[in-house]
């Protein structure tokens, strides 16, 4: 496996890691705004998804076209 392969996988595996983990962000504190640690952490985490998936997304084309 090369480098670009390796990061690829890397991108697409931290967001499932870092749901994946509960003892992580199962906790009501800190709250921000009222809402529950445990919220806004999966919240988050959907934008942040969004960036490594289109990252790993554009490693693998720009790899394509070298």
């Amino acid at each position: 496996m090369n480098a670009r392969s390796c990061l690829i996988a890397g991108l697409l595996l931290i967001p499932c890691i870092a749901v994946l983990i509960v003892p992580v962000y199962n906790r009501v504190e800190p709250v921000w705004n009222g809402i529950p640690f445990f919220y806004w952490y999966q919240l988050a985490w959907a934008p942040l998804s969004a960036i490594c998936l289109g990252t790993a997304y554009l490693v693998s084309q720009r790899g394509g076209r070298s």
